[in-house]
């Protein structure tokens, strides 16, 4: 089932808030946590990532795409350039040939904590925010109405995707098609699957370009309406304050940190 508009009074105040509010939220997180000198920002913007997820309600989905990917990313990271970074001066273990070096382990854990802080902000963005919002969001300030349809097909092509896959993967079940048991049961019941899915792809792509020419979606000179009513408040303009606040605090401390004016970081004995 697609997902509903959020109404402007219901919801928790993620739903609520206005979907340029959230962007800018991704990118004052996302930069903050890599012009940080180390990796402690990121985790701290990492907890206050969860308690987000755990007021919008998406909280196990959000744990498992963080620990689904944050934990294979570190291990790669901590080995490659734990063992193997140029920088590394101070070793911390050993074992055998390989040597665990210090200043690579943080530098590892500083670009995973960016990472992961990138992904999750994003991806309580999408969890949260109506795409119907955000076209509309990216029209009133300007944004050319076919961009904003490319940012809203792109969206959506993922979901859509997963819901004509199970559509399909319903029908063919009922028709007594094996579609469980085991990894080449599951493989043989997906290939199937690709002529449906591709061919509808293809169709619905026509009918929606057809749908939008006869109503006049490309006409030039012509300011397009939108269903979708986007308010500004009071808390929108309150929590943009606050985040751009948040970077240049950020950005101010770095600096100062950086250049040794007053260190903002932990010694963690290696080398910045």
């Amino acid at each position: 089932m697609a997902k509903l508009c959020v109404a402007d009074g219901s919801g928790n105040f993620l739903d609520r808030m206005n979907p340029l509010v959230k962007i800018l939220g991704i990118f004052s997180f996302g930069l903050g946590a890599l012009i940080w000198p180390d990796f402690s920002l990121g985790l701290v913007l990492l907890l206050v990532l969860f308690l987000l997820a755990a007021v919008a309600g998406i909280l196990p989905s959000f744990s498992k795409l963080i620990l689904g990917f944050g934990l294979p990313v570190s291990i790669m990271l901590l080995f490659i350039q734990g063992c193997y970074s140029p920088k590394n001066r101070v070793i911390i273990a050993s074992w055998g040939f390989l040597h665990l070096g210090l200043e690579g382990t943080l530098y590892a854990a500083k670009i995973v904590s960016t990472l992961l802080v990138f992904l999750g902000a994003f991806y309580i963005v999408n969890k949260t925010t109506y795409t119907g919002r955000l076209v509309a969001a990216l029209s009133g300030i300007g944004l050319p109405a076919k961009i904003g349809y490319l940012v809203l097909a792109s969206l959506n092509v993922v979901p859509q995707m997963e819901h004509r896959i199970k559509v399909i993967r319903q029908a063919q079940s009922a028709r007594g098609l094996e579609t469980g048991g085991g990894l080449i049961s599951r493989i043989k019941a997906y290939l199937p699957l690709l002529g449906p899915v591709v061919l509808s792809s293809l169709t619905d792509s026509q009918e929606r370009g057809m749908t939008l020419e006869t109503r006049g979606f490309g006409i030039k000179g012509v300011r397009q309406s939108s269903y979708v009513k986007v308010d500004w408040r009071k808390s929108d303009q309150l929590a943009c304050w606050l985040l751009l606040v948040f970077f240049l605090l950020v950005l101010l401390a770095s600096i100062l940190s950086r250049t040794g004016i007053y260190p903002f970081t932990y010694d963690w004995g290696g080398g910045r």
